[in-house]
């Protein structure tokens, strides 16, 4: 039998072929085989294929054989994922706003190519977020290998720091300064990345949004701040800093209607003690950073929770309250009118 034109391919394309038309539930014969390298300009007898199914496994593809009728039915077994676990990667990806538009595509086509063509067709959007936003910072995947980088080096890192404008345009913080920071962690929370970082100027732990971090740069400088990083529980900083806004850290005493009960375990886990207060209400205490954002969020529970201690809080909520009822209240005239 002459040899085909691409022959250095064989093994490559056989696999290929194994992976891209086979699966648990789709086969394929030996003259389809054939007639598919042949397709390649690869020429092959049954002989040298089985030979090259064993060699296979050698690269980690399994096939399998099974006996219908009077011929050899193959396929791939045992892959890397399952379907369904890539279903839910991909999944994952389309509903994350972390990830582009582009990049999401990416590495969805990326994802495919672990999965014969037949299942390809399965692997469609399973997830539909409304209004979903996705980031626009291309850069963001190399920002956060950046940071593992310094991190894993025990260096510090530059890098510029936007926000957006009234005109929807990025906007350079401090004048376009670059931000000189000692990187520590990662954190995912509320969909966004942050870096958890030490400013030694301010001598205190602080985060920064990733994808409003531009042009990071490695410095040649040792990291600082790990006894400050140290005294951070980073299971639970999330839980104190509500939408990552900062404040006082505080112990806060609410008193909480019981069919909120869930939405104080979701929002500050299990091992939460609720005390009941009555038959209708329980108390609890949290620790957290003590933010407008963090009032906001219990004003959006209405009357069903009020904060009862520390006197400070309290009165650092009245004066919210002060400055909302000033801020919506009706002119004279108009309260005459009503």
């Amino acid at each position: 039998m002459p040899k085909g034109t691409n022959q250095k391919f064989k093994l490559y394309r056989l696999a290929q072929i194994m992976l891209e038309m086979t699966d648990d539930e789709h086969y394929i014969t030996m003259p389809e085989i054939i007639e598919a390298l042949g397709k390649y300009e690869i020429t092959a007898d049954r002989k040298s294929i089985y030979n090259d199914l064993r060699d296979l496994e050698v690269l980690g593809i399994e096939v399998e054989g099974e006996s219908v009728g009077k011929s050899y039915h193959y396929h791939v077994v045992n892959r890397p994922f399952e379907l369904a676990e890539l279903k839910l990667l991909v999944d994952a990806i389309q509903s994350s706003k972390f990830i582009t538009e582009r990049k999401t595509n990416t590495l969805i086509k990326k994802l495919e190519k672990m999965i014969s063509k037949y299942e390809t067709m399965k692997l469609q959007r399973q997830v539909f977020v409304s209004g979903r936003i996705k980031t626009m910072n291309e850069s963001i995947y190399y920002t956060v290998d950046a940071i593992h980088n310094a991190i894993s080096e025990n260096r510090k890192i530059y890098f510029q720091y936007y926000q957006w404008n009234v005109k929807k345009e990025p906007e350079l913080r401090h004048g376009g300064a670059y931000y000189h920071i000692s990187p520590w962690g990662l954190l995912w929370d509320h969909e966004n990345y942050y870096l958890i970082g030490y400013d030694s100027r301010a001598e205190q732990i602080r985060h920064y949004r990733v994808d409003k971090m531009l042009h990071i740069l490695l410095s040649e400088e040792i990291r600082e701040g790990k006894e400050e990083f140290q005294k951070i529980d980073m299971a639970s900083y999330s839980k104190k800093s509500f939408g990552m806004f900062g404040g006082k850290e505080q112990s806060v005493k609410l008193l909480v209607e019981n069919s909120l009960a869930g939405v104080i375990v979701d929002r500050f886990g299990k091992d939460v003690m609720m005390i009941p207060a009555d038959a209708d209400h329980f108390t609890v205490s949290v620790d957290v950073q003590v933010s407008s954002q963090f009032i906001s969020w219990v004003f959006a529970l209405g009357s069903q929770a009020k904060i009862v201690s520390p006197k400070n809080v309290v009165n650092q909520v009245r004066k919210e309250i002060e400055k909302l009822a000033e801020q919506y209240a009706l002119p004279i005239e108009n309260r005459r009118e009503n």
